[in-house]
């Protein structure tokens, strides 16, 4: 028996077929199915377990972008549905059923199979109007991202990430992904303080901690020695860095191939420059950057061909001038030496949602994808002034800690990596070194466990994802079970169960089974629900 979700949406798909002119076996030639795997999708005998069939169905029948949101609110309905047919071959049909594979269609940016974000748009006009008996905050901003869905992709285990700034080699006593080197005494100054006499025993003792950890690690470059740069600009730290390129580029490559060499399978990645749009950090040109680039990759696929070579970071990307930086970069084909681009996303103060950094994630993939690059994306900081900002109260910040991954996970970034592990000294503070761990830090351990082996298949908020007004969700598969995370942008609200829930989980630790039909408590502390 068909249900109602699932006749709704045959209704929406077979509207676009007629539309198109196509026959049931011309579709399925067009998207790589058969015949009567398309005819059943269209009469709703079955729902796919995926969006990326029911996409690549409507989009080769021309469907708008708001047809393909309106197609996607109906699918998430039936797929949440009990009573619907799950997609098995039906006795409908006389044409055997192969697979159904349908091939991403490549965008520039991420090369997914739909625009992650279809539009990120901060609403203007101060707060929502909110209901006089719910609990908010007056500052909460107004900010709506739109749903996205493509097929199933596996959340890399490094995803959940923290830059160190300590050099004492400890780690985090709590678990994540990956660590990444930062204010470690490890920049090429300190590497290289003169012409080829290179001294380990910092970066040793670091990458020797976090293997002993089992954390990938990525070092990032920076700080040109002042034998290699002497007429520029002094860099903000007390090593006497410099920040122009060397004056022979020989220096940049012959140093990161002896890098890479001695790290061979040791370091997993290496992030080419730190902030590398801002004058307190490099000086060159981006023209000299692209070519620094260039060598460096070059070294480093040589000397350790398994490393990921990640462009050098883009930050303070809200001001103008900063984003030129990273647009001239793009025109001049920098991302074409990298697996990765690193980008400081990031709020504009880490006391602000972590939402709102969504804005700036579309403005970087709109510029990506007018210069035709296609790397993947890592964030690898925060604001060049996170630590003059005034201290996040630790409720918020535990709860803006783990909703910076999760708006990662919006934007489709493949790494995020938290600014910072080892000080005290930032408004949301994870583990300063010797200290212990805070909540914040807890709540990143607990969202990296739900995370770990977990494919995500889509996220939404509100009613343009046919979700309640103020609700944020996004969709994952774990070992055969589906599960969503849910939160709002800092305000309590009782909702519904998502249809399936058996139990509701908090980043606290706590579980609670759940009734079917039950209202569940969301606020701005993610909770996991277990669908059946």
């Amino acid at each position: 028996m068909v249900s109602e979700a699932a006749a709704r949406l045959a209704a929406l798909l077979t509207e676009h077929k007629q539309r198109s002119g196509l026959s049931y076996e011309q579709l399925g030639r067009k998207v790589h199915s058969s015949r009567s795997t398309v005819h059943r999708y269209c009469t709703g005998r079955n729902v796919p377990a995926t969006f990326a069939p029911i996409e690549a169905i409507a989009t080769t029948c021309g469907a708008s972008r708001e047809e393909l949101a309106k197609l996607y609110r109906a699918w998430e309905r039936a797929d949440l549905g009990d009573a619907t047919v799950r997609d098995t071959p039906g006795p409908d049909t006389d044409i055997p059923d192969a697979e159904v594979v349908v091939p991403e269609r490549r965008r520039p940016l991420t090369k997914v199979a739909l625009a992650a974000v279809l539009g990120v748009v901060l609403l203007a006009g101060g707060a929502m109007a909110y209901p006089p008996d719910r609990p908010v905050l007056d500052t909460t901003p107004a900010v709506q991202a739109s749903m996205w869905t493509n097929a199933p992709r596996a959340i890399e285990p490094e995803f959940v990430g923290v830059t160190a700034n300590s050099n004492t080699g400890q780690m985090p006593s709590f678990g994540v992904g990956s660590v990444r080197l930062w204010n470690t005494r490890t920049r090429w100054q300190n590497l290289e303080p003169a012409r080829g006499s290179y001294d380990w025993k910092t970066l040793e003792r670091l990458v020797t901690g976090a293997r002993g950890a089992g954390l990938p690690v990525t070092l990032t470059f920076g700080g040109t020695p002042s034998w290699a740069s002497p007429n520029s600009p002094k860099s903000v730290y007390t090593d006497d860095s410099r920040t122009g390129p060397p004056d022979d580029l020989a220096d940049w490559e012959r140093f990161v191939r002896a890098v890479a060499e001695q790290y061979r399978g040791r370091i997993d990645a290496y992030e080419l420059w730190d902030l590398a749009n801002h004058q307190d950090f490099f000086s060159g040109s981006m023209a000299e950057l692209v070519e620094m680039t260039r060598l460096a990759s070059r070294a480093i696929k040589s000397a350790d061909p398994a490393a990921t070579v990640v462009c050098p970071s883009m930050g303070e990307l809200w001001d103008p001038s900063a984003f030129e930086k990273l647009r001239q970069f793009a025109r001049l084909g920098g991302y074409d030496h990298c697996a990765a681009a690193a980008v400081k996303l990031a709020p504009r103060n880490d006391s602000d949602p972590p939402e709102t950094m969504l804005p700036l994630a579309r403005e970087i993939e709109k510029a990506l994808q007018e210069a035709g690059a296609g790397v993947r994306l890592w964030s690898t900081g925060s604001a060049y002034d996170v630590n003059r900002q005034q201290p996040v109260d630790a409720d918020r910040g535990a709860q803006h800690a783990a909703r910076f991954f999760l708006s990662g996970l919006y934007a489709q970034y493949r790494r995020m990596y938290f600014y910072n592990w080892g000080s005290a000294k930032i408004p949301i503070v994870l583990q300063p070194v010797g200290g212990p761990h805070t909540k914040a830090a807890r709540h990143v351990e607990r969202l990296n466990e739900w995370l770990k082996g977990s494919r995500i298949h889509s996220c939404g908020q509100g009613r343009e994802a046919g979700l309640p007004d103020h609700l944020w969700q996004c969709r994952f598969d774990q070992g055969g079970r589906n599960f969503l995370i849910w939160w709002t942008i800092d305000r309590s609200e009782r909702i519904p169960s998502a249809p399936g829930t058996t139990s509701v989980e908090g980043l606290d630790g706590t579980g609670t089974p759940v009734e079917p039909g039950a209202d569940v408590t969301v606020t701005g502390s993610p909770i996991l629900l277990r669908l059946g």
